[in-house]
């Protein structure tokens, strides 16, 4: 064989060579344009799944809120409450504690006491012992039940014969011929553990049965509530009810009520004297309207409610809207875990938190001094809203604060007697909360007046510090007796 024909054969392995590398060559750019295209998909996958990891974290802390870190109403966190954060440094002892008064009740005085018995020694040990009687003695008072903590009075009126063959009977006392078959003060305990113990029918009747040896039907203890003590107590109600219309300063919050298996609510309007409760189908602003007027030219303490805004958008109120809902709204943004989120929220609070303490503070304060520091810390609030970062609740927050919105956030600063939270009418309205949880609401008319008359009559002589015992039992004696009854409303000094 010559050296062409190596060469030829040369040639033609190269050539096979160059064929295969040409094909292992275009194998590699499909595989690069596969991976290339794999890359692209996993990098779509990728921001999806960060995407879809961000929206899961949002939606878990949404369904962690609790009282503590949203507007949702305390009663909400009794199937999950919130865990309290651990006490600091050495956990205190029980009972009272070192430096602080000693609280005791002060014992009964002479005119209180019913009986007196005297224990003695036996005069033989005493002369054995050669004991010296001192005068005074080791006292214990103890208060017990009667055997019949009650009396029963049978009332016969004398029938009389006329010539003409009328009988005519011996009029009664009115106390007596209305009260029926419960006294006024008997008809006061009813409607006091239905009113403020929020005690069930059934529970007051078998309370009567066991304890007292009084059986009574549930029918007659809801026609004391529903018929007599709720007339007694309706000009009472009334009479608040259009006092709210001339009170300067007013708080407003409503809680769900369930009437005859619909979805009802339960409106609750705080004065500084008094407390008024109004159940309703609607929880629109037209029920503000209808209990204060279109011309209220107060201010009302309220939640970001969208009725509550349009209450006071449409009439002459202002409205001091609650701080207490705002700041957990910011600490909730502080648990999505987003780095720019997180500093922007705990930046509003640290400032909130300074300023509150130095609104708690201003008793004893220099006035243009503290003046300047709260306003001081307001700009810096405002500021700091105003700069909100990319972030949808965080931006709908701050459009609260534009300058329209931010003085209803601000006005318990110049106004006297304006508090920056709605606490004290959401504590009121728990009350009803806790009667809807026993007594799953109401079923009729008759229901819901007695609720709004005896809640209101309750809650309002606990403001008041007056007794709602003796109040039912005073209502009940005016009402039978067909006499002016008793008012509710604050005295004024």
């Amino acid at each position: 064989m010559d050296d062409r024909d190596v060469i030829l054969k040369r040639l033609e392995k190269l050539e096979t060579e160059l064929v295969a590398l040409r094909k292992e060559n275009e194998q590699l750019r499909t595989d690069n344009h596969q991976l290339r295209s794999d890359n692209d998909q996993l990098r779509i996958a990728n921001q999806q799944l960060a995407l879809d990891n961000v929206l899961l974290r949002d939606e878990i802390a949404r369904l962690k809120k609790n009282s503590s870190n949203s507007s949702k109403p305390p009663s909400s966190d009794i199937v999950s409450p919130p865990k309290l954060p651990l006490p600091r440094g050495k956990k205190r002892k029980r009972g009272g504690q070192r430096g602080h008064p000693r609280h005791q009740r002060p014992p009964f005085d002479v005119t209180q006491i019913d009986q007196v018995i005297y224990h003695e020694l036996p005069p033989a040990d005493v002369r054995r012992r050669r004991l010296k009687r001192l005068k005074d003695c080791f006292i214990v008072q103890q208060v017990e039940l009667v055997d019949k903590p009650y009396l029963i009075t049978e009332h016969r009126a004398a029938r009389y014969l006329t010539p003409e063959g009328r009988i005519i009977v011996a009029p009664m006392p009115p106390q007596v011929r209305r009260g029926g078959l419960l006294g006024p003060k008997l008809t006061g305990v009813v409607g006091w553990m239905k009113a403020s113990a929020h005690i069930s029918y059934t529970r007051i009747g078998e309370f009567f049965a066991d304890v007292l040896g009084l059986p009574i039907s549930r029918g007659e203890l809801a026609r004391r509530c529903t018929g007599m003590l709720s007339a007694a107590l309706a000009p009472v109600y009334e009479e608040l009810v259009e006092a709210l219309r001339h009170e300067p300063v007013l708080g407003s919050d409503e809680t769900g009520h369930a009437h005859a298996g619909k979805n009802f609510w339960t409106w609750c309007l705080r004065a500084p004297k008094f407390t008024v409760f109004h159940i309703d189908p609607s929880r629109g602003s037209a029920v503000l309207t209808d209990l204060l007027g279109q011309d209220y030219a107060g201010i009302l303490t309220v939640d970001y409610f969208s009725a509550n805004r349009a209450f006071a958008d449409r009439s002459d109120a202002r409205a001091q809207y609650c701080w207490a809902h705002l700041l957990r709204e910011v600490k909730f943004l502080c648990e999505l875990g987003r780095a720019g989120l997180t500093r922007w929220a705990e930046g509003l609070l640290a400032i909130a938190r300074k300023m509150f303490r130095a609104w708690h503070r201003r008793t004893g304060a220099d006035p243009p001094r503290w003046r300047r520091r709260m306003e001081r810390h307001k700009r810096a609030f405002l500021d700091k809203m105003r700069r909100a970062p990319c972030h949808s609740e965080a931006r709908t927050l701050a459009r609260r604060f534009d300058r329209k919105g931010a003085p209803a956030y601000f006005r318990f600063l110049d106004a006297a007697g304006v508090e920056p939270t709605n606490n004290a009418t959401e504590r009121a309205i728990r009350q009803p909360v806790l009667d809807r949880r026993v007594t799953q609401g109401t079923r009729s008319p008759r229901g819901i007046a007695w609720c709004q008359r005896a809640w209101t009559a309750a809650a309002t002589c606990a403001q008041q510090g007056r007794s709602t015992f003796r109040f039912l039992c005073d209502a009940l004696r005016a009402h039978l007796t067909n006499a002016p009854a008793p008012s509710l409303l604050p005295i004024n000094p």
